[in-house]
């Protein structure tokens, strides 16, 4: 895991997919947020910490991490940070505004469990928001180097926040316009798997600076147009879900 989160941490600033994965949640929680500058906010699993700039202009931001390499890299975000498990959050109920988790679910066992969690913790009337990995037929190298346990379908992932007591307000595949070299480079890692031996996650390779730029505007250009028009397919999920006032 160190050496992945190493791997993330050298991409985040400039591979095509984070610029694209930023473009799309942003606005998201800026809607959510719905202009409120003082709201509590918590991110779920922080991974490198990159993340918790997004939440930042929201309120105060809180993050919690199982990884103790994870906990090294998001000190440094100078937001409060506590070693955690997902299915066993150390914050009392209702202590929320806004609750997130970025691309962690699919690699947690008890994933039910952990969106339980989430709806806990937030106060009635805030909203979760995650992102997931979609489709199975999506499974490659990444996958099985991340030890992803699942990639949902929508009605999967609606079903995650239903059964948590929370109300779905979107379910949105993510990342539509890259979804044919995707699913060409993951059957030919599946198809030569054999040959080929240790799994290597090339997804992290930030590629040559005309590629990166290319891929860049479109998936940014995806992002715009996913605020007014759904994408039928993709690699990721994102879903915001609100939790009833009562």
């Amino acid at each position: 895991m160190t050496d992945l989160l190493e791997l993330t941490a050298r991409a985040e600033d400039a591979h095509f997919w984070f610029h694209g994965f930023r473009s799309f949640v942003a606005p998201v929680l800026a809607g959510v947020a719905a202009g409120r500058p003082d709201l509590r906010l918590i991110d779920c699993g922080a991974g490198t910490g990159h993340n918790l700039q997004l939440l930042a202009p929201h309120g105060r931001v809180f993050a919690f991490d199982l990884a103790p390499n994870a906990l090294t890299r998001t000190r440094a975000s100078t937001h409060p940070l506590v070693r955690a498990d997902i299915t066993r959050i150390p914050f009392a109920a209702s202590a929320f505004d806004i609750a997130t988790s970025f691309d962690v679910l699919q690699s947690v066992p008890d994933a039910q469990g952990a969106v339980l969690e989430m709806a806990r913790i937030v106060k009635p009337g805030g909203s979760v928001v995650l992102t997931v990995s979609a489709l199975e037929l999506l499974r490659g190298d990444h996958a099985e180097l991340w030890q992803e346990g699942q990639r949902y379908t929508p009605a999967q992932a609606r079903a995650l926040v239903t059964n948590a007591g929370l109300e779905p307000l979107r379910v949105s595949f993510l990342f539509g316009s890259l979804f044919p070299l995707m699913l060409g480079t993951r059957l030919w890692q599946r198809a030569t798997r054999a040959l080929r031996g240790a799994a290597v996650d090339s997804d992290m390779s930030v590629p040559a600076a005309p590629v990166n730029a290319a891929l860049t505007a479109l998936v940014r250009g995806e992002a715009a147009l996913s605020r007014h028009l759904p994408m039928p397919v993709g690699s990721s999920l994102l879903v915001v879900a609100r939790k009833p006032r009562g």
